[in-house]
């Protein structure tokens, strides 16, 4: 229902001073090129006595929807609303699945936020990982918003910004661990946690409701390659003041104890090389994990080897996080991929992208010997330095194999320590709940039986099954403190990313193209003449994908022979260019679907002259 004027000016005023509040400027084409540091201070919360959970103070409901992140890997997408005031926290892509063919990305359908752009106050990051941060430039060019995040965060937000060619219109603001950003009637506040990219936090979103925790991707590690570990101080503080709401990341729900120290993995990287001897080392692994490369540095440097990148994601990368300070490098120890043949093979390392057997990337090629540098041989040592991501296991063991076949040693996580998770398993999750003792609980970051399984787990800490909310996605959580329903639903959906067309490739297409693979094409042409619909020349047969046309001859010539008695009839019936063109369509996959039991594409085309 539209608002009247008065509601609409107090609305804009209160976004206006939410933003100047928060460093923003009030004009909207006034951006940084460069991220700009948040320096204000964290705002203190009243302390209050506790109050029983029975006291009937409702207020201002706050909504939660996910877009993306729920019930799959990737895509992470959730928004957070309260009377006039929206915001999201992250927005990230997913990888394409096996039927979604030609497909580079896939992000999420951004209409519900394009629909409420009037409200929509910033952007929340919580991490740099591409199911974090991937869809952020195609959310930007349809809402320019600020965004905020951690310094490595923003370092490789503003990359993707370039590649983009929007970078100078985006307000990308840095923030501290503890620090704090106003959003309107509520409040940001971003805390440290372990994961697998330096950086990362968990949020506290203090609301007019209560304080709601979302643990972003998220582990437990107290021996930390960089920086500090988590902050479960902070966790604490939050769970003795009273969390309303818990959303915590659900990837290792299923996983019993806990995730192991990164360090474990500098250990096996450590005992790999000193056993390599004269041989070349090969490690893929996420071009994002930071931790993991300065760890292949660090052992490349103890082994008296060049190190080399493979990869445009892992040059990028790891320039950035050298640029800001994230990885310490050796002078002289990098060389460019193109000089890996000049030194002896005991005297190279090479890190590359592929750890997940993407057809294009670094590693895929070098298994396929398609690669311009580097051709794997029985001297190659390679270290798959990751875990498949599910629906990936088959296309990481056909490079696996292939690799072996060109005679490589292949170490990889199930024969060797040499990855660990960057998420938490069930003993931090269960050490998560008990700090924040929130009163609700949503599992989120994970497949459906992912959250299931955390969904039990939190049962057991004790809390009520009827409290803990499953959600599917675009599910809109509502909460007034007292209270927490599933009030509505919003629109979601996944837009394909091709080349550069977004949007543009859809369910029919995709139809289309899963056809073609499947049984191929056959092309029919004629030329009519306009005036009196004599057939000129034709039809004539091309195939494509369908059968070799060789050795398919006795099959084309009767195909044909049946094209020219459908136009024939089609011309004495006085049939439309249309019917006539519908007609050998029909004709064609009836025959062939007769002949072959296949049902290729029919495509007629009739030319008039």
């Amino acid at each position: 229902m539209p608002e009247n004027n008065t509601n609409k000016n107090k609305s804009a005023s209160m976004r206006t001073s939410s933003r100047r509040s928060s460093g923003q400027t009030a004009k909207a084409d006034t951006r940084t090129r460069t991220p700009k540091s948040n320096t204000d201070p964290q705002i203190p919360i009243p302390q209050k006595p506790h109050k029983p959970r029975t006291t009937e103070r409702r207020t201002a409901p706050v909504k939660i929807a996910a877009l993306g992140g729920i019930g799959e890997i990737g895509k992470n997408l959730y928004v957070v609303e309260c009377s006039n005031d929206l915001f999201v926290i992250d927005c990230g892509l997913a990888f394409p699945d096996e039927d979604m063919l030609g497909v580079d990305i896939v992000i999420p359908d951004f209409s519900y936020l394009e629909k409420n752009r009037d409200k929509f106050l910033g952007i929340i990051l919580t991490h740099g990982h591409e199911d974090h941060i991937g869809a952020l430039p195609y959310l930007l060019k349809k809402i320019n918003v600020p965004v905020y995040g951690t310094k490595l965060t923003l370092g490789l937000c503003e990359g993707k910004l370039r590649e983009h060619g929007i970078a100078e219109q985006c307000s990308l603001n840095v923030v501290q661990h503890r620090s704090t950003v106003k959003m309107g009637c509520m409040s940001v506040e971003f805390i440290r946690v372990n994961h697998s990219i330096p950086d990362a936090c968990a949020l506290a979103i203090h609301t007019p409701a209560g304080i709601i925790v979302h643990t972003g991707d998220f582990k437990v590690d107290y021996t930390p390659i960089e920086g500090g570990i988590i902050d479960l101080a902070r966790f604490g503080e939050l769970g003795n003041k009273g969390v309303l709401a818990l959303l915590s990341d659900s990837t290792n729900a299923e996983r019993p104890g806990y995730t192991m120290s990164e360090r474990k993995v500098g250990d096996s990287f450590r005992s790999i090389f000193a056993s390599a001897e004269d041989r070349r080392i090969i490690v893929a692994t996420f071009s994002s994990n930071i931790h993991r490369i300065q760890q292949i540095i660090d052992n490349a440097s103890l082994s008296g080897r060049k190190l080399a990148l493979s990869g445009r994601s892992m040059i990028n990368v790891t320039q950035k996080a050298l640029e800001l300070g994230y990885i310490q490098m050796p002078k002289n120890l990098l060389i460019d991929i193109e000089q890996v043949n000049k030194y002896p093979p005991e005297k190279i390392a090479v890190v590359t992208t592929g750890s997940q057997g993407e057809p294009l990337s670094a590693l895929s090629r070098m298994a396929a010997g398609d690669h311009r540098q580097v051709n794997i041989n029985p001297n190659d040592l390679v270290i798959v330095s990751a875990t498949p991501i599910p629906g990936n296991e088959k296309t990481v063991g056909r490079v696996i194999n292939d690799l072996m076949k060109s005679g490589a040693e292949v170490v990889y996580e199930a024969m060797y320590e040499v990855h660990v998770s960057g998420h938490a398993c069930q003993d931090e999750l269960k050490m998560m709940l008990s700090l924040t003792k929130p009163k609700f609980f949503v599992p989120i970051h994970g497949e459906y039986k992912h959250m299931k399984k955390h969904a039990q787990i939190a049962m057991k800490m004790g809390i009520p099954e009827e409290d803990i909310f499953i959600l599917n996605l675009g599910q809109q959580l509502e909460t007034d403190s007292q209270t927490m329903k599933v009030s509505s639903q919003v629109p979601v959906g996944k837009v394909l990313v091709d080349g550069l067309g977004v949007g543009d490739v859809g369910t029919v297409v995709l139809r289309d193209r899963k056809k073609l693979s499947q049984d191929g094409l056959i092309i029919i042409v004629a030329t009519m003449e306009r005036s009196s619909g004599r057939l000129l020349s034709g039809p004539d047969i091309i195939s494509r994908g369908f059968v070799y046309m060789r050795e398919s001859e006795e099959l084309i010539d009767e195909a044909r022979e049946l094209m020219i008695d459908t136009v024939m009839k089609s011309i004495d019936s006085r049939n439309s260019i249309n019917m006539t063109k519908s007609n050998m369509r029909d004709e064609m996959s009836e025959f062939m679907f007769r002949r072959t039991k296949r049902s290729p594409m029919i495509l007629p085309i009739i030319m008039e002259i």
